[in-house]
């Protein structure tokens, strides 16, 4: 079976075999409902008991304060649209590269009354801090802002942004799916109210991700029902998701040094061939995640870049929302100012725990072939 080259790790990751080996068993014989009481529920609880702990001390949170969910899109969703339940209809800000989730989640409070107000960023990526004052002069009441873009991968200091917004007695959540595992992530140091992550950026399963809230901070559910989750997310649990999500954390927080590492030094060699091909690296002078790289060429469109590099044996990212009918730039580049043309041809490339270096200059050498294929395409055209 023909399989691309994997650099779309921010996308998702694959599972770990360790982790597919400790749900294997919740997939059969360990079948049990949590809220059980007998010996089969019994056990289930003790086991999404021990995944809570695991995730918990990865976030150096308390087990308490996590909520499992889906996947960081419910538990963003759990954030803004519960705390906004519980209180006045007041002013929500966010930033101006959040994912669509936390974006359209604020936006969809508008109908119930609230002012959605959006932070805006540098030209690299960074929280204007001018812009972020102002708005935090409004006194909003929920303040969201990611910890690190899956897009750039550009990192925002998001403990000094959550003590100014705190001190304006608003409720600050971040959004730290694409930072887990690839820096540390502590829910204390940060000092947000809210934090979310996701199991399938970190080696684990899809379909399960968290909420990490402080008790203080009152959340109506987005699901009713029998009350599992504190009764913030009733369902029953999926069981073998859990337990692979709490082993995830474990091994992620035990290899993140080597893995940041490993991945600083491909990102390296492949942001060096870039340069060599013309390439514009968005957010280059920006702290950003050791394995993200986000880049275009002018005059090249991304979505076609991206198709070709695919056939040649390499699966990336187009940086663009595209559809055939209605092609869509990159939301992140537009607000950092990067023209709509450029913007276009963004293509994203994110490696991983088995990315090797020989597979990074061979891509660079396919992008190099792609890239004179179109180029002469283009000149034959005109």
């Amino acid at each position: 079976m023909f399989a691309p080259v994997y650099f779309d790790h921010n996308a998702t990751t694959p599972l770990d075999p360790q982790v597919r080996e400790a749900m294997l068993p919740y997939l059969g014989q360990r079948f049990g409902n949590a809220s059980s009481r007998h010996e089969y529920g019994r056990h289930a609880r003790a086991a999404i008991d021990t995944a809570r702990a695991q995730v918990a001390a990865a976030l150096c949170a308390h087990p308490t304060e996590v909520i499992f969910t889906s996947g960081g899109s419910e538990a963003n969703n759990l954030f803004l649209k519960g705390a906004a339940a519980m209180l006045k209809p007041g002013r929500v800000a966010v930033s101006a590269i959040e994912h669509p989730c936390v974006r359209e989640s604020a936006r969809r409070l508008v109908k119930q009354g609230w002012v959605f107000d959006e932070m805006g960023v540098d030209a690299q990526g960074v929280i204007d801090m001018t812009d972020f004052t102002e708005k935090l002069s409004a006194r909003p009441q929920l303040v969201s802002v990611m910890l690190a873009n899956n897009e750039t991968g550009v990192l925002q200091d998001i403990a000094s942004l959550a003590a100014m917004a705190k001190a304006r007695g608003a409720r600050f959540h971040t959004d730290a799916v694409q930072a887990l595992g690839k820096v540390a992530v502590d829910f204390r140091a940060l000092g947000v109210n809210a934090l979310t992550v996701s199991a399938h950026k970190i080696y684990g399963p899809i379909g399960v991700g968290a909420l990490v809230v402080d008790k203080r901070v009152e959340l109506a559910p987005l699901i009713d029902g029998g009350g599992q989750e504190r009764g913030l997310r009733s369902g029953t649990e999926n069981l073998a998701a859990i337990v692979g999500f709490g082993l995830a954390c474990e091994l992620a927080e035990s290899r993140r040094v080597a893995d940041a590492t490993h991945a600083a030094q491909l990102k390296a060699a492949l942001e060096q061939g870039l340069g060599s091909l013309g390439a514009t690296v968005f957010s280059a002078d920006a702290t950003r995640l050791s394995g993200t790289s986000f880049f275009a060429f002018s005059g090249v469109d991304g979505e076609t870049l991206v198709g070709k590099l695919d056939r040649a044996g390499f699966a990336c990212a187009s940086g663009s929302a595209c559809s055939s009918a209605n092609p869509e730039p990159s939301k992140t580049l537009l607000a950092m100012g990067v023209a709509p043309e450029m913007a276009r041809g963004a293509i994203r490339v994110s490696v991983g725990r088995a990315t090797t270096p020989d597979e990074v200059s061979r891509f660079v050498g396919a992008l190099s072939n792609e890239l004179n294929t179109l180029r002469g395409l283009t000149a034959m055209a005109s």
